[in-house]
């Protein structure tokens, strides 16, 4: 596609943190359009556990699927929100969470069939293990991208409970692997690992791992035996399959042996979260949720109730994932002035983050901590710097 005259964003705020973090996010787009020329059309849609408290019969406002629609990419923030009687997260009449119509409905309608997390330690971050910051991990030996079927396994909301009396008493939810969904998620892995810009994996192979529990369930066995049969059209790439309780630990002792890995739903939620541990925590992970017409952009966090207000989160995570939308839209389009500026943002998080500040507590602790906006202010300055040097 051409470069367009103007990009359609939408910005989904959410709950809690997600709000402040998607204002730098705004910010940061808005610092772009002002030092590359790019024109952005921002659509700000509320949504979540609070609307839901506030408006009682939606999580969101009527016609917000066809705004998300119409985009060319979407932000989001985080969803989720305390429930009144302190029973968990606010729950929709229908008993999905609310927020759910953000999140996993729009994964679902605009088919985003593939979850993308980069996983990548920049040099500088030190590592909060049981509260002593040190470093365990090189920077050179985390280099990853985890891929996550994004669209069936046990998110489909096929299943329920039953009572006895007013007493819950058994609980189903049914684990859907198609062959569609898994043919094209591994073949996406495969694809990226021949395209990705990085060093190999410390043994020198590119590489891409199945990771599934294919010794004991069947939709892991349909979906190993589906990567064998494509792993076979890229003999140039070496292919591997480990078991996902196994994988957890390797991934935490030996993560430069890692260079992309493909998964089924369920297990992708949990080994990204894991995964971010390597990077510095859930305020560094980003979420990529890529489909072939649509594209939807997030931090991998919740949205942190004890922390919203307090301009106190850390905006990293938020930010790097609108520095992968204007990528996204910069390889969709064939416009160098997005590439320019995701490249840009890329940049500035990595000098602030070698620099040591500013940056939120987090990252290094209370007594250098710098506030969520502060973190925000200085990557924007830091972009339009290197953008308007770019001419």
């Amino acid at each position: 596609m051409n470069a367009k005259s103007v990009y359609k964003l939408v910005l989904l705020p959410g709950d809690g943190v997600g709000i402040e973090v998607c204002q730098q996010a705004r910010a940061l787009v808005e610092t772009v359009a002002e030092s590359t020329g790019v024109a952005f059309d921002l659509h700000e849609i509320p949504c979540g556990g609070q609307f839901y408290l506030a408006h009682g019969s939606r999580d969101w406002p009527e016609g917000s699927e066809q705004t998300c629609r119409e985009a060319d990419a979407i932000l989001l923030g985080a969803v989720g929100w305390p429930s009144p009687n302190g029973q968990g997260p606010v729950t929709m009449k229908n008993g999905r969470m609310a927020g759910y119509s953000a999140v996993i409905g729009n994964r679902v309608s605009l088919d985003l069939y593939a979850n993308v997390r980069p996983v990548k330690l920049l040099p500088g971050i030190t590592h909060g293990i049981s509260g002593n910051h040190s470093q365990v991990w090189k920077p050179e030996n985390v280099d990853m991208v985890i891929i996550r079927e994004n669209t069936e396994d046990l998110y489909t909301g096929i299943g329920g409970q039953l009572h006895s009396g007013e007493v819950p008493a058994l609980a189903t939810d049914t684990r859907i692997i198609t062959r569609r969904a898994c043919e094209r998620i591994i073949r996406h892995a495969f694809e990226l690992s021949k395209s990705r810009d990085r060093g190999a994996p410390a043994d020198g192979k590119t590489r891409v791992t199945c990771i599934a529990k294919n010794n004991v369930l069947y939709g892991c066995k349909l979906f190993v035996s589906i990567f064998e049969e494509i792993a076979a059209e890229y003999p140039s790439i070496d292919a591997e399959v480990a078991i996902v309780d196994a994988f957890t630990q390797w991934l935490i002792t030996q993560p430069e042996h890692y260079d992309v890995c493909v998964t089924t739903n369920m297990f992708g939620d949990i080994v990204t979260d894991l995964a971010a541990v390597l990077q510095g925590g859930m305020g560094m992970a980003v979420g990529c949720n890529i489909g072939d017409q649509h594209a939807m952009f997030e931090p991998i966090h919740g949205t942190a109730p004890p922390l919203a207000g307090k301009d106190a989160a850390n905006p990293l995570a938020m930010i790097l994932a609108a520095g992968e939308a204007l990528a996204w839209l910069g390889r969709r389009h064939d416009d160098t002035r997005l590439a320019r500026a995701s490249s840009a943002v890329d940049s500035a998080v990595a000098d602030i983050v070698k620099r040591g500040h500013p940056l939120t507590a987090d990252l290094v602790g209370q007594e250098r901590a710098a506030k969520l906006s502060q973190v925000g202010q200085a990557v924007c300055k830091e972009v339009e710097q290197r953008l308007m040097a770019d001419g």
